[in-house]
């Protein structure tokens, strides 16, 4: 192993395996916890099996999370979530479903199974999601994933490292979903194909750990391998209240390599949307309230947790949605939902106008409870606003935080919370 000071990623890596982590190595890895979703679980299923399988590799660290299509929509999505319930039961491995989970990537962190210092591999370009606590986790496909199961392990090629540094302290209009897009808008979709974007500043300190998480999810969208955040006070707090188990929490070392260094401050963005069709196609949202939307969405792993969903609740208290304006809230996991219970958030949110749903990836990816028909135009705090991602490929979707889409459904347009609230 090389003694040269490493990034957050290559110091994980090397935690975790005899191979010299440097950039473009490629190393064995021992994985901490591998996961699927009803999509994801039953090919993977179906590869461990032809790849010889018996059992995976620790009951206890395999999980199949039914989030996607549940509620069953229709009788293809109930036979995926019967492959993956029979599958997960017969291994013993951590098997949730309806009633019991929440969105994949919002639920595994509030169990503390996902841990600072932690590789984490799953079938979901989102996994990514749990570098906000200092993980290296990352996504890939069912084939990988099955023989994760089965070994324990995987290689990774050890990505190189973008320091982002968000200096100053953003406004209390402005979260995480903000400084995300606004990096994308910057880097493009491509700007760190492959790399690791390792997140610093006093703007980053300031943010709470569901903005990190919001960050992170999004680290994707630029092409990146991983988004990680070192460590601080907040994170260690997060994780020891909910471990599942022991962890040892890992740091970027003082002159480590970093490919490239980007700076923005914080104090300086605006509420920012992400217009049609691509994540890095960022623009103040004052600039766009010319733009008529039909619809809104408030959830999904990047923005259905509780911050987000307090937020966007207190926005709407004792108004109205706009009525030309469908507003969908769906709450990213059940401890989210018992809060939005016992605060008045959902009573806050059916008087205003809205629906609210049971914890469900739901409209996110076109799945249901919110599609868009031909010539529809949704505000999303979701991910991704590629075409057809909501519905007909003729729809268009806007990202954003909660804020501007809670100000959105008020209006019936584009808005800047600013502008209302």
């Amino acid at each position: 192993m090389s003694g040269s000071p490493k990034t957050l990623a290559e110091a994980i890596i090397a935690a975790h395996s005899n191979d010299n982590a440097v950039p473009g190595a490629i190393c064995q890895v021992r994985v901490d916890f591998a996961f699927a979703n009803d999509i994801t679980g039953p090919p993977a299923a179906q590869e461990f099996k032809k790849m010889g399988g018996a059992r995976v590799f620790d009951r206890e660290r395999c999980a199949m999370i039914l989030d996607h299509f549940t509620p069953n929509k229709d009788i293809a999505s109930a036979v995926q979530s019967k492959q993956g319930r029979e599958f997960a039961r017969d291994q013993g491995m951590l098997f949730w479903e309806v009633g019991r989970v929440g969105v994949e990537h919002a639920f595994l962190p509030e169990q503390g199974l996902v841990l600072p210092g932690d590789i984490v591999i799953g079938a979901d370009s989102h996994t990514c999601t749990y570098g906000a606590l200092g993980a290296l986790a990352t996504g890939v496909g069912q084939t990988d994933l099955a023989a994760v199961w089965a070994l324990g392990e995987t290689w990774l090629r050890v990505p190189e490292t973008i320091k982002v540094v968000y200096g100053g302290v953003p406004s209390k209009w402005v979260g995480g979903k903000d400084l995300i897009i606004s990096l994308i808008g910057r880097i493009g979709v491509e700007g760190a194909r492959y790399k690791s974007l390792e997140f610093h500043g006093s703007g980053i300190a300031a943010l709470s750990m569901d903005d990190r998480f919001t960050m992170a999810n999004m680290a994707i969208e630029a092409g990146g391998k991983c988004g990680l955040f070192p460590p601080d006070a907040k994170t260690l707090e997060y994780a020891e209240s909910r471990k599942a188990r022991d962890f040892t929490a890992l740091y970027p070392d003082d002159g480590a390599g970093y490919s490239s260094v980007v700076e923005l401050d914080a104090g300086l963005i605006e509420p920012t949307v992400a217009l049609p069709h691509l994540p890095g196609n960022a623009k103040p949202a004052k600039e766009c309230s010319d733009i008529v939307i039909d619809q809104v969405f408030i959830g999904s792993c990047t923005n259905g947790r509780s911050r987000d969903i307090g937020l966007a609740a207190e926005a709407l208290r004792g108004k109205r949605v706009h009525d030309r304006v469908r507003l969908m809230v769906i709450p990213a996991s059940y401890e989210v939902y018992h809060e939005a219970l016992d605060k008045g958030w959902i009573k806050i949110f059916t008087e205003a106008g809205a629906s609210v749903c049971t914890p469900t990836c739901g409209p996110c990816m076109g799945g249901h409870l919110g599609i868009l028909a031909e010539g529809e135009r949704c505000v999303s705090t979701s991910n991704r606003n590629f075409v057809g991602r909501m519905g007909h490929t003729k729809s268009e979707i806007i990202l954003a935080g909660p804020l501007v889409a809670a100000a959105s459904a008020l209006t019936g347009r584009v808005t800047d919370p600013r502008e209302v609230l």
